[in-house]
C-alpha cells in the first residue's frame, strides 16, 4: 500500500485488538497498538539519492516511498538507532516534527546533539538512550541493547554509538535490532526477553560496497531461532541497488531450521493477534 491507501489502512486498523506493523522500507516500521503509533528508524525521503547522485556510490532507489513523512500526523514516538542517514534522516525527521509537535524522539545519547540538529526537535522531546537504559515513552517501555555495525563502538565517554531497541507494551515484546552483525554475547543478551517479533537486517556485508555491514539472511534466521523469537521479519534490503540482497537465503534457512518468519513488501501490514494471558 502507498499514499492514500496506506493511510486508510492505518486509520481503519486503529483500536483493533493486538497490534500491527507496517514495513516502510529499509529499517523503517510503523507499530500501531491501541490508538498509539511508534515509528522505528524511518527513511522517507530521497535525500541519499540526491546526495550521492554524482558520485561513484550512487544510491539508486529500488522501492518507491510508501508515504510522505508530513502526512504521518498521528505519531507518538519515533526512534533512531544510530547516526547514518537512512536511520537519522533530517528530511524525514524535520517533517515528522512539524506534523507532530509533541512527538517523543528516542535517540542515541552519544548523538543527542546531532539528533537535535537533524530533527529540529527541542531537547525536552529527545529521550537519550544508551545500553541498559529503559524508559517509558507514551505507554511503550523501551530498553536499549547493543548493536555492532560492524563493531561495538563507543564514544570517548563510553557510550554506545549503535543501538537496538526492545519495546514492551501490554503482553508484547518487539525487538528492532537497528543495524548489526553478530557479536559475542548477542544471544544471551536477547534471551533475557521473550521476544514476539524480531525485526532484523539481512543485507549482509561486502567490502566493495564501502559501507558498514549487517547480518546475512542465514544469520538473521539463526539469531531469531537462538533467541526464541516468535516470528522474524527481515528488513534493510530492496532500498538501494548497491546495498541489497534477495530474501531467498533468509527464507531457505528459516524454513530449514523451523523458525517462523514473515517476508513483507514495503507498505505491507503484519497483524499480531491479542496475546493470551
Amino acid at each position: 500500500l502507498q499514499d492514500d491507501a496506506f493511510l486508510v489502512d492505518v486509520a481503519q486498523s486503529r483500536g483493533q485488538p493486538g497490534f500491527r506493523l507496517w514495513w516502510l522500507g529499509q529499517s523503517g516500521f510503523l507499530l500501531q497498538w491501541e490508538e498509539r503509533h511508534l515509528l522505528f528508524d524511518p527513511y522517507l525521503s530521497d535525500s541519499l539519492t540526491r546526495k550521492y547522485s554524482k558520485t561513484d556510490k550512487p544510491h539508486v532507489r529500488m522501492t518507491e516511498r510508501v508515504i510522505e513523512p508530513e502526512r504521518l500526523d498521528f505519531i507518538d514516538v519515533v526512534t533512531s538507532s544510530h547516526q547514518h542517514t537512512d536511520h537519522l534522516d533530517p528530511e524525514t525527521l524535520g517533517s515528522l516534527a512539524e506534523a507532530n509537535p509533541t512527538i517523543e524522539f528516542v535517540a542515541v545519547e552519544a548523538h543527542r546533539e546531532l539528533s537535535a540538529d537533524r530533527s529540529g526537535m527541542p531537547a525536552d522531546q529527545i529521550v537519550g538512550m544508551d545500553v541498559g537504559r529503559s524508559e517509558m515513552v507514551e505507554g511503550f517501555e523501551i530498553t536499549a541493547v547493543p548493536a555492532a555495525h560492524e563493531g561495538l563502538d563507543k564514544d570517548d565517554k563510553g557510550r554506545h554509538l549503535y543501538l537496538g531497541y526492545i519495546v514492551q507494551f501490554e503482553n508484547w515484546t518487539v525487538y528492532h535490532s537497528g543495524d548489526t552483525v553478530m557479536y559475542p554475547g548477542i544471544v544471551n543478551n536477547l534471551r533475557a526477553w521473550s521476544i514476539d517479533v524480531a525485526l532484523l537486517p539481512i543485507n549482509g556485508s561486502r567490502p566493495e560496497r564501502r559501507v558498514p555491514g549487517n547480518l546475512w539472511g542465514t544469520e538473521a534466521a539463526q539469531l531469531a531461532r537462538d533467541i526464541g523469537a516468535g516470528v522474524v521479519v527481515p528488513c534493510h534490503y530492496e532500498m538501494f541497488e548497491f546495498n541489497t540482497v534477495t530474501p531467498d537465503e533468509f527464507i531457505e534457512e528459516a524454513e530449514s531450521i523451523g523458525q517462523p518468519y514473515v517476508v513483507m513488501k514495503a507498505g505491507n501490514r503484519l497483524d499480531m493477534p491479542p496475546a493470551s494471558n
